[in-house]
C-alpha cells in the first residue's frame, strides 16, 4: 500500500519537486509523522496525466469556495434546520427511489415510473462517472461541519452532487409531465404539484450546502446535469420506446450490451470511492426495466391493462385495501429475491472467477480483492447503499425514532480524498510560509537559507500545476479569513450529547473543533471512515440482483398479482 501523501504534486508535465525540508517541531519529536513529508504525489501517480491535469485545474475552485460555504453554514445553523436537512437528504438518495419506483408501476403510473428510472439511472451513473474521473474532494472540514445520516456518503468524492442531479431531474421531469396536453389533473392540483416539485429540488440543493457535503459548483453542475437528462428523456424517450417494443430481440439485447460496456469503461478512482457500486446497481435496474417492460408489452395478455393511452387500469376501482395488499406482497417478493439470490451468487461466483483467473481472462478493478486472494465472501456484510438488507430495517427505524433521528455532526477528514486534500492544503500553506519568511520562520534542519529557495521553487511549481493557494480569501480580519485559517487544521474533540446517534442507531457523540492544532499525517489517516473490503464478485452480483429486482417490479410481480388474487383483470372485464 502506498504511504499517505498530500496530493498536491509539482504540476503537470514538470519534474518532481525537491524533497520537502524536515521541520523540527514537537509533533515530529513525539514520533508523529510531520504533515507533507511523505509521498507528495498520490494523485499524480494514481491518475493518467490528462485526468491529473483536469483535477489540478478544478481543485482551486474547491479551495476557493470553502470559506464562503463555511460562512453560509455558520449563518444558517439551527438545531431544527440540522434535523430537517439531515432527514430530507434521504429524499434524494438511491434507497428512497428504489423503494418508491416499483409502487408507480403497480399503481398504474407505468410511463411516469419508467421515465423516472431512466433519469435516475442516468443521473447516478454519470455523476458517479465524473466523480471517479475527476477524484475531487468535498469542501474542507474544518471549517465546514458535516451533517449527515449516511456514513457512506462521506466516502464519495464531491464533484458533482448526485443528490442535486436526482432532485432536479425528478422535479423537471414531473413539471414537464404536468404541462403535457394529456395531464388530467385540475389546474389547482397541477399548480400545487408544480410548486411541490420546485420546493423539493431547492430543499435538497440548499441542504447539500447547509450540511457541508457539497460546494456551490458541485450542486450547480449536478443540477444542470439533472435538468439536461430530464429534457432528453422527455423529448426523445418515446422514439426509444417505439423501437424497443417493435423489436423482436435486437433492441433489449443492444440496450443491455451498451449498459454493460458503460459499466466496464467506468473510470478507476484514485481512492476507495463507492460511486462505482451505485453505478453498477442502477445499470442493473436499467437493464431489468428495459427487458421486463419489453417482455410484458409483447408477450403478456395483461399488457393492455397497464400499457398505452387506452390502458384500463383504474386505481380508484382497485380500492385501498387491495392496493395496500399489492404493495406489501410486491415489496416482500423483491426482498425475497435479494435475500435468496445475493448469497447464492456470492457462494458460486468466487469458484467461477478463480477458473477465469487461471485462464488469464479476469478484469480486476482497483480496490476489489480478486477471487484468488480470498476463500469466501461474508454473506451478511453491509455492502449496499442502494437498497438496505432486511436485517438493516430495524436499525433504520430506530435511527428515525431516536432523539437525534440519526443525525450526526462531524468535523475533520472522513475519507482518503478528504485527508489528502487536508494535507495538501497544509503543505501548500507551509511552503508559502517558508518561502516568504524573512528569517523568523520555524527551525529547519538542512541547508539554512537554501531551504527557503527550495520551498519557494516548489510553491511556484505547484502554481504552474494549478494547485493554487487555497481559497483566495485575502489575508486580514473578518469571518472569511478566520474560516480560511481553519482549513487544513483542527483537532477533533468528542463531546457526549443526548442528541446524536451513531450509524448503528445508538447514542453517540457530537464532534467539534476543540483548538486550532494540526493533526499529524498518521493521525489524520487513522481517524478516517474505513472503507470495507470489497470483492471482485460483487460487481456481477449487484448487476444480476438489481436486474432481477427491476424485472420483477415491471413484469414478474404483475403476473404474480393476478395469480394470487391481487390482480386487476377482473376490473377490466367490467368495463
Amino acid at each position: 500500500m502506498n504511504p499517505p501523501d498530500c496530493g498536491c504534486g509539482s504540476g503537470p508535465g514538470l519534474p518532481d519537486a525537491p524533497p520537502a525540508p524536515t521541520v523540527v517541531d514537537s509533533k515530529a519529536q513525539d514520533g508523529v509523522v510531520d504533515a507533507g513529508l511523505r509521498s507528495l504525489h498520490h494523485y499524480k501517480r494514481a491518475l493518467p496525466k490528462w485526468r491529473y491535469d483536469l483535477r489540478q485545474n478544478l481543485l482551486p475552485i474547491v479551495r476557493w469556495e470553502t470559506p464562503y460555504l463555511a460562512a453560509f453554514q455558520s449563518m444558517m445553523r439551527t438545531p431544527a434546520l440540522d434535523s430537517y436537512f439531515a432527514i430530507t437528504a434521504n429524499l434524494g438518495t438511491h434507497t428512497f427511489f428504489m423503494v418508491g419506483l416499483p409502487i408507480l408501476f403497480w399503481c398504474g403510473f407505468r410511463e411516469f415510473g419508467k421515465g423516472l428510472v431512466h433519469i435516475l439511472a442516468l443521473g447516478v451513473f454519470f455523476t458517479g462517472f465524473i466523480k471517479d474521473m475527476c477524484s475531487l474532494p468535498r469542501p474542507l472540514s474544518p471549517p465546514l461541519q458535516r451533517i449527515t445520516m449516511s456514513g457512506s456518503a462521506a466516502l464519495e468524492y464531491g464533484f458533482p452532487s448526485t443528490h442535486s442531479a436526482n432532485a432536479v431531474s425528478v422535479a423537471v421531469y414531473a413539471i414537464l409531465m404536468l404541462h403535457r396536453d394529456t395531464n388530467t389533473f385540475s389546474p389547482t392540483t397541477t399548480l400545487t404539484l408544480e410548486a411541490l416539485s420546485y420546493f423539493y429540488a431547492l430543499s435538497i440543493i440548499i441542504g447539500r450546502l447547509y450540511c457541508g457535503m457539497h460546494g456551490f459548483v458541485d450542486v450547480i453542475i449536478g443540477s444542470l446535469m439533472g435538468a439536461a437528462i430530464s429534457l432528453i428523456e422527455f423529448h426523445h424517450a418515446p422514439r426509444l420506446e417505439a423501437w424497443l417494443y417493435s423489436s423482436a430481440y435486437l433492441a433489449p439485447l443492444t440496450i443491455a450490451l451498451v449498459i454493460i460496456v458503460l459499466v466496464r469503461v467506468h473510470p478507476e478512482p484514485a481512492d476507495d470511492c463507492p460511486c462505482f457500486d451505485d453505478s453498477v446497481a442502477f445499470a442493473g435496474v436499467m437493464i431489468g426495466v428495459e427487458g421486463g417492460t419489453w417482455r410484458f408489452a409483447r408477450h403478456s395478455r395483461f399488457a393492455p391493462i397497464y400499457n398505452g393511452p387506452h390502458a384500463t387500469f383504474d386505481l380508484a376501482a382497485l380500492g385501498w385495501k387491495l392496493a395496500a395488499a399489492r404493495l406489501v406482497f410486491g415489496v416482500a417478493m423483491i426482498f425475497a429475491w435479494r435475500e435468496v439470490m445475493k448469497p447464492a451468487l456470492l457462494r458460486f461466483l468466487p469458484h467461477l472467477y478463480r477458473v477465469i483467473e487461471t485462464r488469464g481472462l479476469s478484469l480486476p478493478r482497483r480496490f476489489f480483492v480478486p477471487a484468488s486472494e480470498y476463500k469466501d465472501v461474508p454473506l451478511h456484510v453491509r455492502d449496499d447503499t442502494v437498497l438496505p438488507n432486511v436485517s438493516d430495517l430495524p436499525r433504520m427505524v430506530r435511527s428515525f425514532r431516536g432523539p437525534g433521528r440519526g443525525r450526526s455532526v462531524s468535523i475533520g477528514p472522513q475519507s482518503a480524498a478528504d485527508a489528502y486534500e487536508t494535507l495538501a492544503y497544509r503543505e501548500r500553506r507551509r511552503r508559502e510560509s517558508l518561502g516568504s519568511d524573512g528569517g523568523g520562520g520555524p527551525a529547519v534542519a538542512g541547508s539554512g537559507g537554501g531551504v527557503r529557495e527550495k520551498a519557494a521553487a516548489a510553491a511556484a511549481a505547484d502554481d504552474r500545476g494549478q494547485c493554487s493557494q487555497a481559497s483566495g480569501v485575502q489575508s486580514g480580519g473578518g469571518r472569511l479569513a478566520e474560516f480560511e485559517k481553519m482549513m487544513g487544521t483542527g483537532r477533533v474533540v468528542a463531546s457526549p450529547t443526548s442528541d446524536a446517534l451513531t450509524a448503528d442507531g445508538v447514542r453517540g457523540v457530537d464532534l467539534y473543533l476543540g483548538q486550532e492544532d494540526e493533526l499529524g499525517e498518521r493521525e489524520v489517516f487513522s481517524k478516517l471512515v474505513k472503507p470495507r473490503v470489497r470483492y471482485d464478485v460483487e460487481v456481477v452480483t449487484k448487476l444480476v440482483v438489481y436486474t432481477g429486482i427491476a424485472w420483477l417490479a415491471v413484469d414478474g410481480i404483475l403476473l404474480a398479482f393476478e395469480a394470487v388474487g391481487l390482480g386487476v383483470e377482473h376490473l377490466s372485464s367490467r368495463r
